[in-house]
């Protein structure tokens, strides 16, 4: 059996902290959290991770790249010890209305290198996006990755089963956290659409019973020691979500 993440972002201490009380509450079955570093929000994801380790065991921060100087020492090296952070996932952060304040930012593949050398022991995730690139030119950087010494992925959220087995064949001896994220209005739709270049199948529905019943089925794929999901509620009640799946 599979991990099952949630990925929850920190807005402030304080709702954060409620929420993830919620969470272990409500759903034991959520056994990792991984937080991802939203600018727009005055709580760093430093600050997010020691509200979260009074809640999980297992929690994945999401460490930018461009925010990290590639001639420096890794910056969270020692708040990874002081906290016993084993795991992380590096997202390139590259956000076009974003201005890196690191010099020298690293790229994705440049941080990858840089936590293994200087932290070998840290579980290094990084990110596929399954809708960027065509199938071929994604998986030449997912072997990039690899290579670079990548343990694992998190992937962009799928909403479509064929896609999902296809991938799920080539990564069958990898470690993949595959992504789940309710759309259930025609505005998220259209977003993900422009903005993310998502294709959804002929039988999507906006609504939180067909992502409900479609995160079941992925749950089921993907029931494999191997193979783990994240939930990322974005735009719904997580309880809601969530209750209807697990």
């Amino acid at each position: 059996m599979g991990r099952i993440s949630l990925e929850l972002v920190a807005r402030t201490e304080e709702s954060f902290a409620e929420e993830l009380k919620e969470v272990k509450e409500r759903f034991p079955c959520v056994d990792t959290l991984n937080i991802p570093d939203i600018l727009k929000f005055d709580v760093r994801i430093s600050e997010a991770c020691e509200v979260a380790i009074s809640y999980f065991s297992n929690v994945i921060p999401h460490i930018r790249a461009v925010s990290i100087n590639s001639k420096e020492p890794f910056f969270y090296r020692d708040f990874f010890v002081k906290n016993n952070i084993k795991e992380a996932l590096v997202i390139l952060g590259d956000n076009p209305e974003i201005v890196s304040e690191s010099e020298n930012p690293c790229t994705s593949v440049e941080l990858i290198k840089k936590i293994k050398r200087e932290m070998p022991e840290v579980k290094v995730y990084a990110g596929v996006d399954q809708w960027r690139k065509t199938f071929e030119e994604e998986l030449d950087y997912v072997k990039e990755k690899k290579d670079a010494g990548c343990d694992g992925f998190f992937t962009q959220p799928f909403f479509d089963l064929e896609l999902l087995g296809k991938w799920a064949r080539v990564l069958q001896d990898t470690h993949v956290f595959w992504g789940l994220a309710p759309v259930v209005r025609e505005s998220s739709k259209h977003y993900w659409e422009t903005k993310n270049s998502v294709r959804f199948p002929a039988d999507f529905e906006c609504s939180m019973d067909w992502n409900q019943k479609f995160a079941k089925k992925v749950l089921d794929i993907t029931n494999t020691d191997n193979f783990h999901v994240y939930f990322c509620p974005i735009t719904v009640d997580f309880v809601e979500y969530l209750e209807g799946i697990v």
